[in-house]
C-alpha cells in the first residue's frame, strides 16, 4: 500500500525553557507533539539545541509514517522575545536532514502593540 504524498506544518515553539515540536496537516489535526521535556530527564537542558535535534527527529519520523512529505514550518517565541530560544535552528535543520521538504520558514511570534493601560495616571506614579 503506497501511502499519499501530504504536506503539513511543522509548529516550533522554543524559549529559553522548553523546545516544542507540533506537527500537524493542513487541516490542523495533530499528527504528533514532541517536547524537550519528554526527551530529557534534566530540566536545565529542555531548551539546548541537541535535545532540540532530538525532539524534531522524533517528530519527524511520526509524520513520515503517517505519509507527510513537505512542511511549512513556523517558528514561534515566547510573546515580547524578539528572538526564538536556542533550540529553534537546530529543529529546522533537523526537520530537512530528515528527508522532510521545507517549503517555508515563517516567523510568528505574536509582538504587543500597545497593551494595557499602565498604573499611576496622567503624572505617573509617585512616591
Amino acid at each position: 500500500m503506497i501511502k499519499e504524498e501530504r504536506e503539513g506544518i511543522a509548529h516550533i515553539f522554543t524559549s529559553f525553557n522548553n523546545t516544542i515540536v507540533h506537527i500537524t496537516d493542513l487541516s490542523g489535526s495533530t499528527i504528533s507533539r514532541v517536547s524537550g521535556g519528554m526527551m530529557t530527564k534534566q530540566s536545565r537542558l529542555r531548551a539546548n539545541p541537541t535535545v532540540a535535534m532530538f525532539v524534531a527527529k522524533k517528530a519527524a519520523e511520526v509524520a513520515q509514517s503517517v505519509g507527510i512529505k513537505s512542511l511549512y514550518v513556523r517558528v514561534k517565541a515566547k510573546t515580547g522575545n524578539t528572538s526564538p530560544g536556542p533550540g529553534a535552528h537546530a529543529a529546522i535543520k533537523t526537520l530537512g536532514k530528515q528527508g522532510l521538504k521545507i517549503i517555508s520558514i515563517i516567523d510568528v511570534t505574536k509582538i504587543p502593540r500597545g497593551g494595557p493601560k499602565v498604573k499611576g495616571g496622567r503624572r505617573g506614579r509617585r512616591v
